[in-house]
């Protein structure tokens, strides 16, 4: 059949108004989706499935999280779903079909369902959205030329969508064309061309709020609509702000479920099943108990059993699991077919237990996203809400924690009792909590996305041990911590290996410590110590105003804790003034006029109040009964410093000032005081490590408010990206064949000096250059060709940048200095180094440093600045960013570096050019964003000068182009 123009063939008897090898005409969209979920078996004869042959991009497929926080699989189609694509077709709407076909079209032929379960996908591709084995939605893209026809090199391609009406309005489409999109850029295709009725007011929605750049014309009663593929910073914008929405939903749903079945509740009321039982009695809606070993209506602690999860009457949204693991599948294959919408796996014996528990565990989670479940778990504490409209207790916590501010996640469940227990004992509430155990699916990640919407979560507090997906966690952490603190403690940092269990990628599993530093630092996450500091902190930024500055007024009672307090004050990077004495015999009148005078002094940010007992001839108070909270019932003198310090603590908030007690021997001040949400430490040390965080938080919060309005990242010029571009690749293309026999794995090629000074010449960056001296002639005229004055260094790997080997020799100012310096290198390093001495010319005596840039496979590309030497490779006095770096980051980055007085003139010297140094850093930020295959680059030494500076060294790696996960189109890890 020859070409046909689909706008003038709308009402032919084919499905597609053109020939087999020609394009899919117009689109039809009827609500936007993201989902998850993995088909089953294809049914073939033979036992075999389409998706294991040759050719197919089992690459393409994702689990993905639609609008409505529901899980869906997009995958491509195959020739085994002729039945799924019928009985997907058949459940369209008529309305529907006629905006995809612009014609009435009831039903598919037979030539129908060949053309569109058939594809090379290459120039034809059809992907899938897949629940519970069935088709949802369908995309298709066909290849064509400038002049509309089919085509096997052009750059255009016809796209058009096909939505299940049950299933308009959950961001089906819009997830399908993100990854419609990335499969025509892995496939050359740089532009879609779509037609759509003006009526289907949905799909031209999608087209038009994707962020890509387009143009639309609207000829013969269709709306024409063109877009460029090319991410965009509004794309990328989009797609983001589409994942959190998800993301975020998903685990709203989670916490706000309106029915919860337990299965594997037994009659052991022991047994973990009885406990999560008994943990959901205040749960407002129905719970139901199940246990196929009991009989029908046994009833358990007031809950009639049923004996499957199928036989409950009605709906279930949440199941909370304690079974087996070899009885897991058979359970949530139970809860998919009822409509769960998610499950919490409290079950042990998965990928904790090695590597058969691995594979356990990603098939868990591809059988529920197939069934569009979400998972907590397994080995999971559980889920905890405090919402007074949805109290939820899916955990192991025999007693729902009190109602308050902080979100609480951790991974550990032994850690999630501990947490639990330390804001009871402190009197602090949550707002939600979550112990995710393996993390298998539901993650820290989509926590902070919920938390971020959650207006009853003011402050969050993390424990971890790993990360899934380090960049988007920086990503995510840095939006949130803009709004509200977040708090973390970091387990594991020490041991190069992750606990067992911990689904993980690869790359994130040997994230160094110091660029986990750099991403908490960038993203504005406060990083502690220990489990005691989390909430010492976490207390303070929950309860108390964030401190303008660092100044501090310390007032109270006695001199010596006063002195103490001042000295940590002092370690920390605080500036407190003198203490203010008000002696043991203090009152509470005392304090409340010394409180009001620090407080209302505006040159104090932040207040710390300190109390002994009083000291009087009453005596002391009697002993506390065995059990009861200490010190509750306050002696006189010291009832009257708490009413002192809560009225304080009230004129604190009122002038947005931080007010915070240290004491001794004071528990009951301290539990009088919660009412009033002044944080109490028994330590001095204690308090003052959490206002330090809290005042590094708040400058971070400053900071990153005004970079919002000004950090750019500038134009630079002398960039020549093409030219950059074309020597990359071509370097790969000669050294691929070489790297692939000698480096397995397509491991990093390290270019030759020449090419590395080329490269980075492209960006701006010059290389001081050298020549080659294996003799004292060679010398002799490299150093005429240089220009006196010269340096003469050894280039072998094992002295490079070491001076203190003798192995450089500078100022050399004449040929007899010359030839000297060659025979001492040449009678120090013995004849075999001869052919590694080099003569370069002498750069201006300035501050040593080093620069550098490297891909983690799992954080992504860290700028790294410090001086050269000592300072950098025995102490690690080095600092990092993320790139792309902003003018701000650079600023701060060499700022940063505890030896940088020795940059701004210390001790008489005359300061460097450091706006040259921030320059330079800009510049190989700015390489390493344009050239992913840039794996590494290294400039050492750097002098920086009083004017201007000099690279003198310089070294870079190229590898293959990595797959950069956060920037492709949503999708949901799978590990």
């Amino acid at each position: 059949m020859p070409w046909t123009d689909p706008r003038t063939a709308r009402g032919t008897d084919n499905l597609a108004p053109v020939d087999d090898s020609g394009t899919a005409p117009h689109s039809d969209e009827t609500g936007p989706s993201d989902a998850q979920g993995r088909t089953g078996a294809t049914g073939r004869p033979d036992g075999t499935d389409a998706r294991d042959q040759p050719g197919y991009p089992r690459h393409w497929e994702a689990d993905v999280l639609l609008r409505d926080g529901g899980a869906a699989r997009i995958r491509p189609i195959t020739p085994d779903d002729a039945e799924r694509l019928v009985e997907f077709y058949g459940q369209v709407s008529d309305q529907s079909k006629y905006f995809r076909f612009f014609a009435p079209y009831p039903r598919l032929s037979d030539r129908d369902v060949r053309r569109f379960t058939h594809h090379d996908y290459v120039n034809r591709v059809g992907l899938a959205v897949v629940v519970r084995d069935r088709f949802i939605a369908t995309v298709r893209y066909d290849r064509i030329d400038e002049t509309g026809r089919p085509s096997e090199t052009g750059t255009d391609a016809e796209v058009a969508f096909l939505v299940q009406d049950a299933h308009q309005g959950r961001g089906v489409a819009s997830a399908l064309l993100e990854h419609i999109a990335a499969v025509a850029q892995e496939r050359d295709i740089r532009r879609f061309i779509a037609e759509v009725l003006p009526e289907n007011r949905k799909m031209v929605k999608v087209f038009t709020d994707a962020g890509y750049t387009q143009h639309r014309s609207f000829a013969d009663g269709v709306v024409h609509l063109e877009f460029d593929l090319e991410p965009t910073a509004a794309s990328l914008a989009v797609m983001r702000a589409r994942e959190h929405r998800a993301e975020s939903r998903s685990v709203q749903r989670l916490l706000t479920p309106r029915s919860v079945a337990v299965v594997g509740v037994s009659r052991n009321p022991h047994s973990v099943g009885r406990g999560l039982l008994r943990s959901l009695a205040g749960f407002h809606g129905p719970v139901y108990a199940v246990n196929r070993g009991l009989p029908a209506g046994t009833v358990l602690d007031g809950v009639a059993s049923h004996r499957s999860l199928l036989e409950i009457p009605g709906p279930v949204d949440l199941a909370v699991i304690a079974v087996p693991a070899a009885v897991v599948p058979s359970v949530v294959a139970d809860c998919g077919a009822h409509g769960v919408q998610g499950l919490v796996v409290v079950t042990a014996g998965y990928a904790e237990t090695g590597p058969e528990g691995r594979d356990r565990q990603r098939a868990l989670v591809r059988q529920a996203r197939a069934a569009g479940m979400r998972v907590i778990g397994p080995n999971a504490f559980g889920l905890v809400s405090t919402d007074p409209a949805h109290p939820l207790n899916a955990s192991l916590a025999p007693v729902l924690p009190a109602r308050g501010t902080l979100g609480v996640f951790c991974q550990s469940g032994a850690i999630g009792v501990a947490l639990l227990e330390a804001a009871h004992r402190r009197g602090l509430g949550v707002s939600s909590f979550a112990s995710v155990g393996n993390r298998a699916d539901v993650s820290g990640n989509d926590l902070l996305q919920y938390w971020e919407e959650d207006d009853a979560t003011h402050a969050v507090l993390m424990y971890m041990e790993s990360f899934g997906n380090p960049r988007k966690f920086t990503r995510i952490a840095r939006r949130l911590a803009a709004a509200k603190p977040v708090v973390v403690v970091k387990g594991a940092r020490h041991t190069g290996s992750l606990p067992p269990g911990h689904a993980v990628q690869p790359a994130a599993s040997r994230l160094k410590d110091a660029t986990v530093d750099a991403l908490f630092r960038q993203a504005g996450v406060v990083r502690v110590e220990t489990i005691t500091e989390l909430f010492d902190t976490g207390e303070l930024l929950a309860r108390q105003p964030l401190p303008a500055g660092d100044r501090v007024a310390v007032v109270g009672n006695s001199d010596s804790l006063g002195l103490l307090t001042h000295d940590a004050c002092l370690s920390s990077g605080l500036r407190p003034r003198t203490p203010v004495d008000l002696t043991t015999a203090a009152t509470g009148e005392n304090f409340r006029i010394a409180l009001g005078v620090a407080l209302a002094d505006p040159a104090v940010d932040a207040v710390i109040a300190v109390a002994i007992p009083s000291i009087g001839v009453q005596g002391a108070p009697e002993a506390e009964p065995a059990g009861t909270a200490p010190d509750v019932d306050l002696r006189d003198d010291d009832a009257e410093i708490a009413a002192a310090l809560l009225d304080a603590g009230a004129r604190a908030r009122e002038l947005g000032k931080p007010l915070l007690l240290t004491h001794l021997a004071l528990g009951g001040l301290a539990h009088r005081l919660r009412d009033g949400r002044i944080p109490a430490y028994p330590a001095p040390e204690r308090a003052v490590h959490a206002l330090a965080d809290a005042v590094r938080y708040a400058e971070w919060r400053r900071e990153s408010a005004e970079a919002e309005r000004t950090a750019r990242v500038p134009e630079l010029d002398r960039i020549d990206e093409t030219a950059a571009r074309a020597l990359v690749e071509a370097a790969l293309d000669t050294r691929r064949a070489v790297a692939a026999r000698t480096q397995p794995g397509g491991a990093r090629i390290t270019l030759p000096d020449d090419e590395a000074a080329t490269l980075l010449g492209c960006y701006g960056i010059e290389v001081r250059p050298t020549r080659p001296a294996p003799d004292e002639e060679s010398a002799l005229r490299a150093a005429a060709g240089l220009g006196y004055p010269v340096a003469l260094k050894a280039t072998a790997a094992h002295l490079r940048h070491r001076p203190d080997l003798g192995s450089v020799r500078l100022d050399l100012t004449d040929e007899d200095g010359l030839r000297r310096a060659h025979r001492e290198l040449d009678a120090l390093l013995g004849g075999a180094a001869q052919a590694e001495l080099v003569v370069q010319q002498l750069a201006p005596r300035g501050v040593d440093t080093v620069i550098g840039a490297t891909v983690d496979p799992a954080a992504g590309t860290i700028l790294s600045f410090g001086l050269a030497g000592a300072p950098a490779e025995l102490l690690g006095d080095v600092a990092h960013r993320l790139v792309p770096a902003t003018d701000q980051d650079v600023a701060a980055l060499i700022r940063e570096v505890r030896a940088a007085p020795l940059l701004f003139g210390w001790r008489g010297a005359d300061p460097v050019d450091t706006a040259a140094l921030e320059d330079l850093l800009l510049r190989v930020s700015r390489l390493v964003d344009d050239l992913p295959e840039v794996a590494a680059v290294d400039l050492e030494p750097v002098v920086v000068a009083p004017h201007g500076l000099a690279v003198l060294g310089a070294r870079v790696r190229i590898a293959p182009l990595p797959v950069r996960t956060d920037l492709g189109p949503r999708a949901m890890s799978s590990l």
